[in-house]
């Protein structure tokens, strides 16, 4: 069935909001601390238009938060879809993770709102297929055993911290290291045991506290 089109004013509103999302994504994960004003700027809306779709900043962190978990979520489903070579349905997971960046949507936001239940709702369910994929590369004897699901969230953060030039020379960069990532994370390991204790889930999740 084929969806009608938009009227002008609502289609003008999916633009707005397009836009909005966009740029609050560009100024909120450069700076969570940037002023809602700042939004309005770099989508070149005015913040009359801003506030009746978002009316507070927290209202549009929350909805940034929501689409990375949403991406995060889809991502990995589509890894567990993926019934192939167990070690490349696993690589591919953190390479969509990594193209998604999921993680300057979610740990980079964290703790500058106040999460909902749906928020809640998304996050355990992120946390539970993201539990799938690691529990199925290790039974399938390609993950090194001694890396845990908080590891490679942890990881997931470390390549998201590189920028470096445009957004073009950023991704390339973030797969370069992901690569050495991947490689470390093969089994069977070329090295003994990793120091230090794996994080905890609670460490974790005590980011998520305002």
């Amino acid at each position: 069935m084929t969806t009608p089109p938009l009227s002008g004013r609502k289609a003008q509103a999916a633009r707005n909001d397009e836009l909005i999302l966009k740029a609050a994504r560009a100024v909120f994960t450069a700076d969570p601390g940037a002023p809602i004003a700042a939004v309005a700027e770099r989508a070149g809306v005015g913040i009359s238009a801003l506030y009746r779709r978002y009316p507070s900043k927290e209202d549009l962190l929350r909805k940034l938060c929501f689409d990375g978990l949403q991406l995060y979520i889809a991502v990995t489903e589509k890894a567990l879809d993926d019934q192939g070579d167990p070690w490349e349905a696993f690589a591919g997971y953190m390479r969509g993770i990594v193209d998604a960046d999921t993680n300057s949507l979610t740990i980079k936001l964290a703790g500058t709102f106040q999460p909902t239940p749906e928020l809640g709702a998304a996050a355990r369910r992120a946390s539970e297929l993201a539990t799938r994929v690691h529990a199925r590369a290790v039974e399938a004897g390609v993950l090194r055993p001694d890396v845990t699901t908080a590891d490679i969230a942890l990881l997931f953060e470390q390549v998201a911290s590189v920028k470096l030039g445009d957004e073009e020379r950023t991704a390339q960069l973030r797969h370069r290291y992901l690569a050495l990532l991947l490689d470390a994370l093969r089994r069977p390991a070329t090295h003994g045991g990793l120091p230090g204790p794996a994080p905890e889930d609670p460490e974790l999740a005590a980011r998520w506290v305002p």
